[in-house]
């Protein structure tokens, strides 16, 4: 178990590294498995991707032929990991409880206006083509129904939450990684929250927020894990072509 003052994969990255620099993990040696690292530091697995995602960002680590993730340096490329702020996991986790109830408030406050504005960003989310455009339409409806709170408070923390997502250099590898493997906003998932508002169900409003917010967590890890799996198979490719040109000249 780890503790301290740092967010909690960079904890992880911060062990992680000082174990790789001390020569616990050689340069050239594979790492444990996720599920062996979340034991080992009794966190999610969500939060050892994190600390993996921030070590190969930092030029310490690399996915390597499908077999796991393999040291490449024992320095950091660009300075200390804690410089890579907030992780997509853990906004999601904080955006889960907020949203949650700001969805529950919103279900007793909320007016046919606001409503109708909700289906017309349902209808904008369903129509844009662009993963930008997609992405914005996506704050604005969880900008609106936390407005729809009627709480100024609880609006200004969803809304800081969202800038986190756009400034953390970490959230926003994330996120484009999970574009570049076409995940997007769920229609369906929107529609469920709108459905649940309309009818001022504030049990079912909460719970289709938080499942909502769930899934994006699921969706994030998978495409996390497909960025490491293609890259790998990338370099598998590359290494092949030299070799059958080595053998052919």
């Amino acid at each position: 178990m780890i503790h301290g003052s740092q967010k909690l994969y960079q904890r992880v990255a911060e062990a992680l590294a000082a174990a790789i620099a001390a020569g616990r993990y050689a340069v050239g040696s594979r790492l444990p498995a996720e599920r062996d690292l979340a034991v080992e530091f009794g966190v999610s697995r969500p939060t050892i991707r994190e600390a993996m995602i921030a070590l190969e960002m930092r030029g310490m680590v690399e996915a390597r032929n499908k077999s796991g993730v393999y040291v490449i340096g024992n320095k950091a490329s660009d300075g200390r990991l804690n410089e890579l702020d907030v992780g997509a996991f853990e906004l999601i986790e904080a955006r889960t409880m907020v949203e949650g109830e700001a969805a529950a408030l919103a279900a007793v406050a909320i007016d046919d206006a606001t409503i109708g504005k909700l289906r017309e960003l349902l209808d904008a989310m369903t129509i844009e083509a662009d993963q930008r455009g997609k992405v914005d339409v996506d704050r604005e409806f969880h900008l609106l129904v936390a407005a729809a709170s009627g709480n100024s408070l609880v609006r200004s923390m969803i809304e800081s939450l969202w800038d986190i997502r756009e400034s953390s250099p970490m959230c926003v590898h994330m996120f484009a990684q999970a574009r570049r493997n076409g995940v997007a906003p769920r229609v369906e998932e929107h529609r469920a929250i709108v459905d649940a508002l309309a009818a001022r169900d504030s049990k079912a409003a909460r719970h289709a927020m938080r499942s909502h917010l769930m899934r994006v967590t699921e969706d994030l890890l998978e495409a996390t894990r497909l960025e490491l799996i293609q890259r790998a198979e990338a370099d598998y490719d590359a290494q092949r072509s030299h070799i059958n040109l080595r053998t052919e000249a």
